[in-house]
């Protein structure tokens, strides 16, 4: 992401360029994104014409830099819906929450985009769709057989009725999840879709190629861009030249431009490996966990590396604990832009802390959720260098002594995929970050008033919360051909990029 802005008479801008690996996007919102966390097993939005996403009244840091005079721009990966009750309305589309400018993948990189790569989504369902219309293939045809042999006296209404519920068991597998390649993975250019379905083999060297000129079309003016790579989600592929240079050629185009000490520049992820997946699922190194678990510190644990020549320090470590949704503030007031009085902000302003003006987190305390489930709350006290981990409840693994939910390829966060812990597990970070030696009252004599502290503050802390409408039902989810992003008539959806390297006009 790039911001710019002015700050002071030595430095007349500021850009900001934040490179995200991201395997589902980051919601740029200032809480975490109201109504996106899931009760069930789905947990993020599976079909780009289903009407749930990012609710129009959310409030992003991309709009509040907006009215700073900044020109906003996301190339990437999007994942928070698109459309809420027509074809083109675009409720939930980046243009439609701060972002003057987007190009890329309106929906996320799943197996399903990659040709003999496996299904990702609803695979059970599909399966069980499928069995049923070949059951009903198979009575009505064993029916008609049966009648034109004189075996049996089978009315041609019953004949007919098997054969249209065949055919439509048929319709209902077939169209939403074997075509899903052309539904769910496309390329758009703002509001139009420029490629349906998408090729991968030339993706990352586009997405380079559109944040490298999106800088160069603005360097001359406060600008925020949101970098949200795709080659780093299963199913991998291979770009022609690219892997893992974009972020070097990030930043040589902000050296290139002069922007270096204007520009500041966030590298980070939105949760660990994937270890279901396997070595090219990612590796957690030390941490217990990977993606989807919300409370384990390899799920939740990422690198952060920030970059402003002239204005912070090459080489320091901060081991403190932050949030993705620091993000939030820090951008914020930098850009010289207000923050929002009428909700509780759960992110802090990262300045202090990465200039060396504080050593500590101004987070005493962080909840970490799985879907819409508080599964642990860390506590960082603020007479003492120890930070405790209180996991509420932890996914049940499996196969037999695994770390990781291999029977569902991602581990879930409702019952009976958890187990609840009465008293929680809780863990000493600082003496055991792998979280392998739960507390005793025989080894931390302060169990007790951990637990207590941890209890009122969660109690404290669900008091901000308010109900709003959830966007992950099935009825928000579920593919509906009204909705459905289309380059054509449809439903015959079919177009390719003609000159991957064509500058945008925005």
């Amino acid at each position: 992401m790039s911001i710019t802005r002015p700050i002071n008479h030595e430095i007349s801008s500021l850009s900001a360029v934040f490179v995200s690996v991201l395997s589902v996007c980051v919601c740029v919102c200032v809480c975490g994104c109201e109504g996106l966390g899931s009760t069930g097993r789905v947990q993020v939005i599976l079909f780009l014409a289903g009407s749930g996403g990012l609710l129009p009244n959310e409030t992003t840091f991309a709009k509040l830099l907006q009215k700073q005079g900044y020109t906003t721009g996301i190339v990437g990966k999007w994942h928070l819906g698109v459309n809420c009750e027509s074809r083109n309305d675009h409720c939930h589309h980046p243009n439609n929450h701060g972002f003057d400018f987007f190009y890329g993948l309106p929906f996320t990189n799943f197996n399903d985009c990659k040709p003999g790569a496996g299904k990702g989504v609803l695979v059970d369902v599909q399966e069980t769709l499928w069995q049923i219309s070949v059951l009903l293939t198979l009575a009505s045809l064993t029916l008609l057989a049966a009648r034109a042999s004189g075996l049996l006296r089978v009315s041609w209404t019953l004949v007919a009725f098997l054969a249209a519920m065949s055919l439509l068991s048929f319709a209902v597998w077939f169209v939403p999840f074997e075509l899903l390649r052309t539904w769910n993975c496309i390329i758009m250019r703002n509001g139009e879709v420029v490629e349906q379905p998408l090729k991968l083999e030339t993706l990352n060297a586009r997405l380079m190629s559109e944040a490298e000129r999106f800088v160069e079309r603005h360097k001359d003016g406060p600008f925020l861009l949101f970098l949200s790579l795709a080659h780093v989600h299963t199913p991998l592929f291979v770009s022609e030249g690219i892997l893992c240079l974009i972020t070097g050629r990030m930043m040589e185009t902000i050296a290139r431009l002069g922007l270096s000490e204007k520009t500041l520049m966030y590298f980070t992820s939105d949760h660990g490996g994937h270890i279901e997946e396997g070595p090219k699922g990612g590796w957690n190194g030390i941490y217990r966990g990977g993606k989807a678990m919300g409370g384990w510190e390899g799920g939740i644990r990422v690198p952060g590396i920030f970059r402003w020549p002239g204005r912070l320090n090459p080489g320091r470590e901060v081991a403190e604990p932050t949030s993705l949704m620091d993000v939030f503030p820090t951008v914020v007031k930098l850009a010289g832009g207000a923050l929002p009085e009428d909700r509780i902000l759960d992110g802090r302003d990262l300045m202090p802390l990465l200039e060396g003006r504080t050593n500590r987190s101004q987070h005493e305390f962080m909840f970490h959720y799985c879907g819409m489930y508080l599964n642990a709350v860390r506590w960082h006290p603020p007479d003492s260098e120890s930070i405790f981990k209180v996991h509420f409840f932890t996914p049940n693994f499996s196969l037999a002594g695994a770390v990781g939910c291999y029977h569902t390829g991602v581990c879930m966060c409702h019952r009976p995929f958890v187990t609840y812990h009465n008293p929680p597990l809780v863990f000493e970070l600082s003496r055991d970050p792998s979280e392998s030696r739960p507390l005793s009252p025989d080894t931390e004599p302060r169990l007790a008033e951990v637990l207590e502290r941890v209890k009122r503050a969660v109690t404290e802390h669900r008091r901000t919360l308010a109900p709003v409408e959830k966007q992950l039902t099935w009825t928000k989810v579920l593919w509906k051909p009204w909705l459905q992003p289309c380059c054509g008539t449809f439903p015959f959806c079919s177009c390719e990029e003609s000159n991957h390297t064509s500058a945008a006009a925005e």
